[in-house]
């Protein structure tokens, strides 16, 4: 099986087989992103990913798998229910097929279409919220508004697929923490999502954010700052059960807690390593990574 140009998947994913049925991303737009800027999205064709999932169905038995690249959820609903059928003619013990989706790729679907694809094992959808702040949303060019985030995970929901929202701790700079976070908080709180991953942002060469930073338009908040952000959204972000992380190789510190059983215990730990303001407590800066 041949991967094309840089494929990324979810940190819950690793252990899935991943299947690359897209190239690139449909929306590659976000200043923060530089995965695949320079690259035209497309669809793989059908016949060429499915001698794929033929050859691996030979290889192994993978209980997940994960259709990639940066939005899948894109694909037409008819060719999407090709994909999941074929993969269960030929891998029956798969349990699970994740996606990552934009808003605009949910939107385009119905529930019923979106039920229609969880029959078929679509049990999860990754979504990227990044900020629950407009202002921010609007400034790293999300290409969705606020109320296209809700109604997205509504429909996600509804379908009975899991959901799991990333955010972006430090995207909207230096002295817009608490505004961000606090925003990002009441927007998780309406989701109400199954998952939440919380990154830290990385000012990447080749990224428009880079070039903004480099021109003095944006100015990233120090580490402390960025866990404050942290510990503002978790003590804020009501939802009705909610595993919440921030264990992606960008961040500092890295925080499990099952929401809202351990918020309180988990803002008073961060608060700590805050109050010490100690950088061994924090991961060094070589180890981060996308």
């Amino acid at each position: 099986m041949d991967y094309e140009g840089i494929v990324i998947r979810p940190p819950s994913e690793a252990g899935s087989l991943i299947l690359q049925a897209t190239f690139g991303c449909s929306h590659n737009k976000c200043t923060f992103c530089p995965t695949y800027k320079g690259s035209r999205f497309r669809i793989k064709d059908f016949d060429r990913l499915r001698e794929e999932i033929d050859e691996m169905a030979g290889v192994g038995r993978w209980r997940r798998v994960f259709l990639a690249d940066g939005d899948a959820l894109i694909i037409p609903q008819k060719r999407l229910v090709r994909i999941l059928d074929h993969l269960e003619d030929r891998m029956p013990w798969v349990e699970r097929v994740g996606v990552y989706g934009n808003a605009k790729s949910v939107l385009r679907k119905s529930v019923d279409e979106l039920k229609e694809l969880r029959e078929r094992k679509l049990g999860i959808v990754y979504l990227g919220l990044e900020s629950g702040d407009p202002r921010v949303l609007e400034q790293v060019c999300k290409g969705s508004s606020v109320q296209d985030m809700i109604e997205a995970a509504g429909r996600v929901r509804e379908a009975g697929i899991l959901l799991s929202v990333t955010v972006l701790l430090g995207i909207a700079g230096k002295g817009r923490g608490r505004e961000h976070a606090m925003a990002t908080a009441r927007v998780l709180s309406e989701m109400d999502p199954h998952y939440v991953g919380a990154l830290t942002v990385m000012v990447v060469p080749g990224s428009p954010l880079f070039e903004k930073r480099e021109a003095g338009e944006f100015v990233l908040p120090d580490a402390f700052e960025m866990l404050e952000e942290l510990a503002v959204m978790i003590a804020n972000t009501n939802v009705s059960d909610c595993y919440f992380t921030s264990n992606h190789a960008s961040n500092y510190l890295p925080i499990r807690a099952r929401l809202p059983l351990e918020r309180e215990a988990t803002v008073e730990r961060i608060y700590e390593v805050i109050k010490k303001r100690d950088p061994s407590l924090l991961k060094p800066e070589f180890l981060r990574a996308l």
